[in-house]
């Protein structure tokens, strides 16, 4: 069916009030969006699409799924009630303004740095990206992975609320004050040369809630 005959359609069923026309559909085809289409209920899920963008003022009250699609970049104040899902995408940085209700999956992606002051609720995941660094006042509630990232050290003063995965990675020293409420795990990292107490001195007046993992 062609463009014209689709758009005409969906414009007859919006103005019956039968059916909203779709947020996809709209910003392929360039078609002016309101506030109530950018207010999209429920998951968003564009993973494999072709779009290389999101417009301004998009807020998912579900997931947002954009892993494997060409999405090079997010909009400011883009806000997810549920997860944002980036891996293996383009993304090499994430907006200010970034509203997350649950975790971040940013794997396999290519991102290069994340915004100062970035608090997840939910999970955060890093693992097999080429970031080199995290912000100060990161806040993360679930887990965070950094396995088989270029990072060297953590910010000072951080903290995560579930376990800590740096298995390969770069990883060197650990930060005064970083605080885990789950494990830490650093197999296969020079951390794995200090012994458990060495390792808890260099973190003080940080704590690790459950136990030190080096397999």
């Amino acid at each position: 069916m062609e463009k014209e005959t689709l758009k005409n359609i969906f414009k007859f069923i919006e103005e019956k009030g039968e059916h909203r026309t779709p947020f996809l559909w709209k910003w392929k085809n360039n078609i002016p969006l309101t506030e109530e289409d950018l207010n999209v209920n429920g998951n968003l899920d564009l993973r494999h699409s072709n779009i290389t963008s999101l417009p301004e003022g998009l807020k998912v009250w579900g997931n947002l799924i954009l892993e494997y699609s060409k999405i090079a970049s997010l909009p400011e104040g883009l806000k997810v009630k549920g997860s944002l899902i980036l891996s293996a995408t383009k993304i090499t940085s994430l907006p200010k303004g970034l509203e997350v209700g649950g975790s971040i999956f940013l794997n396999e992606s290519l991102i290069k740095a994340l915004p100062e002051g970035l608090k997840v609720k939910g999970s955060l995941d890093l693992s097999n990206t080429k970031i080199t660094s995290l912000p100060n006042g990161l806040q993360v509630k679930g887990q965070l992975s950094l396995f088989g990232t270029k990072i060297k050290s953590l910010p000072e003063g951080l903290e995560v609320g579930g376990c800590i995965y740096l298995s390969f990675s770069t990883i060197k020293t650990l930060p005064k004050g970083l605080k885990v409420g789950g494990t830490l795990q650093i197999g296969q990292t020079r951390l794995t040369r200090y012994s458990d107490e060495e390792l808890m001195k260099m973190i003080e007046p940080g704590f690790i809630t459950k136990s030190i993992i080096r397999l």
